[in-house]
C-alpha cells in the first residue's frame, strides 16, 4: 500500500505543533478590529466603507435626537478625507478618573467606551453603542477629532487607531460647540476601495432627516468632476416621508400621524392609503431600518386591523352578519412608517 507523502508531511507538521495555552492569541486595544474588520462593519468592500461614514454621522444624529444638535455637515473632500461636523454638546475632553484618560481618547480608542451606556445622557442610540467611533478610528489610516467645548477648541490625532499625542487646546471659540471628525479610510491595508458613492450615502442621510424631525444635514462632494451639494431637512418628519412615498400614486386619504411615549419608549407612526393593491411598510428602531420586521411591526399590524374593525362595527359599516376585515384587507394600498 502506498501513502501520499504530502499527507504524511501534513500529519507530522500538525503533530509537531501542539495546541496549548501558548497558542492562544490575545488581541489588545483596537488590534482585533483590524484583524477581523468584517465582525464590526460587515465587509471591507464599498458597503463597509460607507459604514464608517454612517457610524460617525449616527453619533451626531444621536445628539440631534436628544435635542442637543440640529445641523450636521458631511463633506467628502477632494483628497478623499471625510469630514463630519455637528453643533452638539461636543465629546467630553476632561479626564476620566477611573481610566486616567480624556473622554475623547476613551471614545476614540477603547471599544465599548462612550456615553451611550448611561441612559441619562442618551435615551436612544443608533450607533454601535460605544464601538462605532473607535472602530472607524481603527480602520482609518488617519483620524483627527476637533471638539468645540467650554469656549475652547480641543484636538487629537490618531494613526490607525493609535493617538499621536495627547488631547490639546488648539484655539479659542467662545460661542461654538460640537464635534468635527476627519478620517481617511485605510485603503492600503483594510479596504478594497475608498471610492464613496454619493447617491447611496445621500439616500441614507435623507432617511435620517425624515426620521429625526427638525434635523438638517448638508452633504457636500468636493471630489474633482463630482462637485455637488444637497441639504436635507423635513419639518414633518415621517409624516413628510409618507407623503414623499405616495407622491406618484393616487391617494385615498390624508396622511395620518401619531406619536406617543410609553414607559420610556417613543413610538411614531405615519400612514396613508393609496389606490394600489400593494403594501409599503417600513420600520425603524433607533433610526435603523429593521428590514426583517420585529415586534413593532407585528404590533402595528395587529393594532391597525383591530382598530379599523372596531370603528367599522361602531359606525355600522360592518353589519352583525358580516365577517371582520382581515389583515390582508386593511393592508391593501397601505403606506406606513413605524419608528420606535
Amino acid at each position: 500500500m502506498s501513502v501520499d507523502k504530502d499527507v504524511v508531511d501534513v500529519a507530522a507538521a500538525t503533530k509537531s505543533h501542539e495546541y496549548g495555552a501558548s497558542s492562544i492569541r490575545v488581541l489588545k486595544g483596537l488590534e482585533a478590529v483590524r484583524v477581523r474588520p468584517g465582525m464590526y462593519i460587515g465587509s471591507t468592500d464599498q458597503r463597509g466603507l460607507h459604514h464608517l461614514v454612517y457610524e460617525i454621522v449616527d453619533n451626531s444624529v444621536d445628539e440631534a435626537v436628544i435635542g442637543a444638535a440640529d445641523h450636521i455637515d458631511v463633506v467628502i473632500q477632494a483628497d478623499g478625507i471625510v469630514r463630519v461636523s455637528d453643533n452638539g454638546r461636543g465629546i467630553p475632553v476632561d479626564i476620566n478618573q477611573e481610566e486616567n484618560k480624556s473622554g475623547l481618547e476613551l471614545v476614540m480608542t477603547v471599544l465599548h467606551a462612550g456615553g451611550k451606556f448611561d441612559s441619562e445622557n442618551y435615551k436612544t442610540s443608533s450607533g454601535l453603542h460605544g464601538v462605532g467611533a473607535s472602530v472607524v478610528n481603527a480602520l482609518s489610516e488617519w483620524v483627527r477629532v476637533e471638539v468645540r467645548r467650554n469656549g475652547k477648541v480641543y484636538a487629537q490625532e490618531y494613526r490607525r487607531g493609535i493617538p499621536t499625542g495627547p488631547v490639546a487646546v488648539v484655539g479659542d471659540d467662545p460661542t461654538g460647540r460640537g464635534t468635527t471628525t476627519y478620517f481617511q479610510a485605510d485603503g492600503a491595508e483594510i479596504f478594497e476601495t475608498t471610492d464613496y458613492d454619493y447617491e447611496f450615502l445621500a439616500q441614507r442621510f435623507r432617511e435620517m432627516c425624515y426620521l429625526t424631525r427638525g434635523l438638517e444635514i448638508t452633504f457636500v462632494d468636493q471630489r474633482e468632476d463630482r462637485e455637488r451639494e444637497t441639504t436635507f431637512y423635513f419639518e414633518g418628519g415621517i409624516y413628510s416621508l409618507v407623503r414623499h412615498m405616495n407622491r406618484r400614486r393616487t391617494v385615498l386619504t390624508k396622511p395620518f400621524y401619531v406619536g406617543k411615549t410609553v414607559e420610556k419608549t417613543g413610538v411614531e407612526v405615519a400612514l396613508q392609503y393609496n389606490d394600489s393593491y400593494t403594501e409599503s411598510v417600513f420600520a425603524f428602531a433607533n433610526n435603523i431600518n429593521t428590514i426583517d420586521g420585529g415586534t413593532h411591526i407585528t404590533g402595528f399590524r395587529s393594532a391597525l386591523t383591530r382598530t379599523l374593525n372596531d370603528y367599522a362595527r361602531k359606525s355600522g359599516i360592518l353589519k352583525e352578519s358580516e365577517a371582520n376585515l382581515t389583515a390582508d384587507d386593511v393592508r391593501e394600498g397601505l403606506t406606513a412608517i413605524v419608528s420606535v
